[in-house]
């Protein structure tokens, strides 16, 4: 049998570590007290419990996103138990997956006691937190990437569209680029890609990208490619996921005929498997989490709780590790850099988080390979 990372410490301390939580986490099998265990006889007047700090965890524990939810609350008490601080107690609250379960499981931690919150999961959820903790000390950790969320007090905790455009453009940049274009759906999403691409050409010395956008869902792709081919890029983001990437690629392969220009992706396209048996997908590239922290996360996930981690657990790891932190310390841990269950990162003033980023290649029939490492995060090509 493996040995399980929980296992590194007495029973009663992980136990400690869930506090409030509303059961046991289900994903160690065979934690039973002992037939007949049981306190002994009292004798005398009973010791104090030492005081525990608290670290809020907000979470859709209910609901359709349960699931979800259960596998980051697994993942965030995993952080805390390997910070081997028996004096932390991670107190779990159900959001309900809405904006006022939130406002409301913040309120609730918060009055018990919460010095730092870890989560909530979506953009609605967290601006509805933010009002919550304004004016007070406590530091959140959000699991969204959406960085409009971001704040004196809120770090966004997701890989963010700029952090992933210009992972992209540097990369690119590195291996010869100098003309850049984007084709993404005219959404939130698209418009922070381009606005990201922007600034770090901008930071190169590189002109501007030329950038059209399709309908919100994709659409068609031949007008939108054939402006593109005018402009003959050297690289084009494509700002989808891998239905996105499905349409484009084959467009943009009969626009360029043999001269076509590396196309770079987004994360959503690492969840995608079999995307780059399209033709015109491979060799593209894409970022993604470091394989090094990612893969000893995984391994350790995989040990406690019998199975892989959703790739969002990752997010809650790191949330509830910084949580953690920022409770020990008093403050949250601004300029420091940290190994996280994503690979590396920074944690900068205003709610920002620098990340290392992989490159990744697509391949016919098999896994993506690294084709870049992560960088140091707030270094050249962060």
């Amino acid at each position: 049998m493996p040995r399980r990372p929980w296992a590194l410490l007495p029973g009663a301390l992980f136990l400690l570590l869930i506090g409030c939580a509303p059961q046991a986490p289900q994903g160690f099998p065979g934690y039973a007290p002992a037939p007949g265990w049981g306190p002994p006889p009292m004798a005398g007047p009973v010791p104090m419990e030492a005081p525990r700090t608290r670290v809020a965890l907000l979470l859709p524990l209910s609901g359709g996103n349960a699931p979800l939810g259960q596998a980051m609350q697994n993942a965030a008490t995993l952080a805390l138990f390997e910070s081997g601080d028996p004096s932390l107690e991670l107190v779990p609250r159900d959001t309900r997956s809405s904006a006022s379960g939130a406002s409301e499981a913040a309120r609730r931690a918060m009055a018990e006691g919460a010095q730092a919150i870890a989560g909530p999961l979506t953009l609605g959820e967290t601006a509805a937190v933010s009002g919550v903790v304004r004016g007070s000390p406590v530091p959140v950790f959000a699991f969204t990437a959406d960085e409009a969320q971001a704040g004196p007090q809120v770090w966004v905790m997701g890989i963010t569209p700029t952090q992933q455009a210009r992972r992209m453009v540097s990369a690119a940049a590195q291996a010869g680029a100098r003309r850049f274009a984007l084709l993404a759906p005219e959404d939130a999403f698209g418009q922070r890609l381009a606005s990201a691409m922007r600034g770090a050409l901008s930071e190169l010395g590189l002109p501007p990208p030329t950038v059209q956008f399709t309908a919100p869902r994709g659409g068609d792709m031949a007008g939108p490619v054939e402006n593109l081919a005018a402009a003959q890029p050297d690289a084009i983001l494509l700002g989808g996921g891998g239905a996105f990437a499905r349409q484009a690629g084959p467009a943009i392969a009969t626009a360029f005929g043999p001269n076509r220009p590396r196309l770079l992706g987004t994360v959503l396209w690492a969840n995608e498997a079999g995307l780059g048996s399209e033709p015109s997908l491979a060799g593209a590239w894409f970022p993604g989490a470091d394989p090094q922290g990612r893969g000893r996360f995984d391994g350790h996930y995989a040990a406690a709780f019998g199975g892989p981690p959703p790739r969002l657990a990752g997010t809650a790891y790191d949330g509830a590790a910084l949580a953690a932190r920022a409770v020990r310390e008093g403050t949250a841990p601004v300029g420091m850099t940290f190994l996280g269950a994503d690979g590396p990162m920074q944690i900068l003033p205003g709610g920002v988080v620098s990340r290392g980023l992989a490159v990744f290649a697509l391949r016919p029939g098999g896994d993506p390979v690294v084709v870049q490492p992560a960088p140091a995060p707030g270094g050249a090509g962060s």
